[in-house]
């Protein structure tokens, strides 16, 4: 018995679509790169859900040690999803908005024209 698979139209790269230049997709790539670990997506998660969160806070929600949880912070700072502040001994930190709106904006379909 056969049977027919319909044919889904594409969603991107329509004629007229503007690309990527090469500097922004470094850069996208390193932000991927720094999302591409689980115990990294799900502290983004956390940080979505509040203004800021501790270092403490992340540390009780997970089963990693706070310098696992530091060192991941880490990289989600140095790829610029989060910030941080220091407030005595704790640190406190936050996502970046203009980057979390970068990672909306790639995902997002264009308008039909």
């Amino acid at each position: 018995m056969n049977k027919t698979l319909p044919v889904l139209q594409p969603i991107c790269c329509a004629p007229g679509s503007p690309t990527i230049d090469a500097l922004s997709a470094h850069a996208l790539a390193s932000t991927f790169k720094a999302l591409a670990d689980p115990t990294r997506v799900a502290i983004v998660n956390q940080l979505a859900c509040c203004k800021e969160c501790c270092v403490c806070d992340l540390t009780a929600t997970s089963d990693l040690a706070q310098p696992t949880i530091s060192h991941h912070l880490k990289v989600l700072r140095e790829a610029g999803l989060v910030e941080s502040e220091g407030r005595g001994t704790w640190a406190y930190y936050r996502l970046v908005p203009e980057a979390i709106e970068r990672l909306r904006d790639v995902f997002s379909v264009p308008a039909a024209v």
